[in-house]
């Protein structure tokens, strides 16, 4: 894997469409680009297209790239658009009823602080999509409701509903994955099917 030295000078190359210049782009920034849509795929092969994709818009309009800002964070979020334009091409993303008054559900850091990250991303690639995309952008994202209605097309009150609903899906997955492994259960079945 080729050193990413200088991030301006790689772009300029992949503006003048240098077939070398994308491939190090491509290499330096995959496993990154692949963290990120495994979080709004349901499996790896279905983020790996998300992340291809991704890959085709950001090489398509990497001129429009502002260099006095993070690559990194432009990257991201083209990622995370991505994966938003590929749930809603497959109809993936129902949403539940709008609320506009939700608890926030307690959680135990505990049982968190235990779970290995492809632990709990198998819990929240087990989200219905709906919930996963809305859970991401406020918790892995840092949008706010406001933002995600916006990007979803949605009610902040439904961003609210099923980041809610996702949060008790994940803590109940969490609970029952932590004591089924002494009473022998397979922990890896879903408990809700997606769609």
């Amino acid at each position: 894997m080729h050193e990413l030295n200088n991030i301006n000078e790689l772009i300029a190359g992949c503006c003048k469409k240098e077939r070398s210049s994308q491939e190090v782009l491509y290499r330096n920034f995959f496993g990154y680009a692949l963290s990120i849509c495994l979080r709004y795929a349901q499996n790896r092969d279905e983020a790996v297209e998300i992340m291809n994709d991704g890959f085709l818009k950001i090489f398509h309009h990497i001129e429009t790239f502002d260099t006095s800002r993070s690559f990194k964070t432009w990257l991201a979020r083209i990622m995370v658009n991505t994966s938003i334009d590929f749930l809603r091409g497959k109809k993936k993303l129902v949403f539940t009823d709008d609320i506009n008054q939700v608890p926030e559900p307690g959680t135990d850091e505990k049982i968190i602080d235990k779970l290995s990250y492809d632990e709990l991303l198998m819990h929240v690639q087990a989200l219905p999509p709906a919930y996963r995309t809305v859970f991401n952008l406020y918790v892995m994202e840092g949008f706010q409701h406001q933002e995600i209605a916006g990007m979803l097309r949605i009610s902040e009150g439904t961003s609210k509903s099923n980041l809610f609903k996702a949060k008790k899906i994940l803590k109940d997955r969490i609970i029952k994955a932590s004591t089924s492994t002494t009473n022998g259960v397979d922990i890896n079945m879903p408990l809700y099917k997606n769609e």
